[in-house]
């Protein structure tokens, strides 16, 4: 399947002109697993590719794609992926990773197969894949998620407790510019990033995973002068421009993947923007 969707960069002065369809048009990915299919969105932000692939029985391959002018996927390119449904298997020129719920394999510059399959179609694996371009080749590394405790931040009064796993980062597993975790969010929290930030040397990407049907996410995007929200649902994604906060709050507590690319891989590297200063 072709890469699908995309996506253009914005000036921050044409976004607060958007009305809500325009926003969710622009921003919002709101179907990324297909069933026995790949979703592929290639977004001008840093050049990075968001996808989903959701195999059902047979082995799906990622491979090059007319859009990106490459014989092999990972040609010119690095690839973050975490598996966000039922247990499945990857293989990387014939090497083979078990992957659980919420477990992250980074795989580098050069690989030229990779396969993706489900241990059941019942409940079938998700894997979330976030690509940057890479100038290195960098090992394969797969960290489970039952591995990594985590930082404890925040707390209930603030209702912004939360777990914060830090898998490809500078500390962690290493890449050319590739930078992904996750957070969940305690029982009775629902905030996430706030107080806000920015970071101009970044691009950035939510996705919001855990919520039930019902649930929504609240997620606040634009300057912090000029900010706009868009209402989300489980398993959808959001990209965020170097220029906008990025931030939320739901109906309920969940977890969502957070995946960067750009300048650095510094993941304190942000401009704080105080609360007297939104809009």
């Amino acid at each position: 399947m072709d890469i699908v969707e995309t996506r253009y960069s914005t000036h921050p002065d044409h976004a607060k002109t958007f009305t809500t369809e325009e926003l969710r048009k622009h921003y919002l990915i709101e179907e990324l697993f297909v069933p026995g299919e790949i979703k592929l969105v290639y977004t001008m932000e840093d050049r990075t590719i968001v996808g989903g692939i959701t195999p059902m029985g047979e082995t799906i391959s990622l491979k090059g794609y007319d859009q990106i002018k490459a014989d092999y996927f990972l040609e010119r390119r690095e690839v973050g992926i975490f598996n966000v449904g039922g247990s499945g298997k990857i293989t990387v020129d014939g090497e083979t990773y078990e992957m659980e719920n919420k477990d992250c394999l980074y795989v580098g510059l050069g690989k030229k197969e990779l396969l993706f399959t489900s241990k059941s179609t019942v409940n079938p694996a998700k894997y979330y894949l976030f690509s940057a371009p890479a100038h290195k080749e960098y090992p394969v590394q797969h960290v489970a998620f039952k591995d990594i405790e985590g930082d404890r931040l925040g707390s209930l009064e603030n209702a912004n407790d939360r777990v914060i796993r830090r898998m490809i980062h500078n500390e962690g597993i290493q890449s050319c510019q590739v930078v992904m975790g996750l957070t969940q969010l305690n029982t009775g929290s629902v905030w996430n990033s706030m107080p806000t930030h920015t970071h101009d040397r970044r691009m950035e990407v939510y996705l919001y995973i855990d919520l039930d049907e019902n649930a929504r996410m609240f997620h606040m995007m634009g300057e912090p002068t000029e900010t706009r929200h868009l209402v989300m649902k489980n398993e959808q994604a959001v990209i965020s421009p170097p220029w906008s906060i990025h931030c939320g709050s739901a109906t309920s507590n969940y977890t969502f993947i957070w995946a960067m690319a750009g300048e650095n891989k510094t993941y304190n590297d942000m401009d704080q923007v105080t609360m007297d200063q939104l809009r």
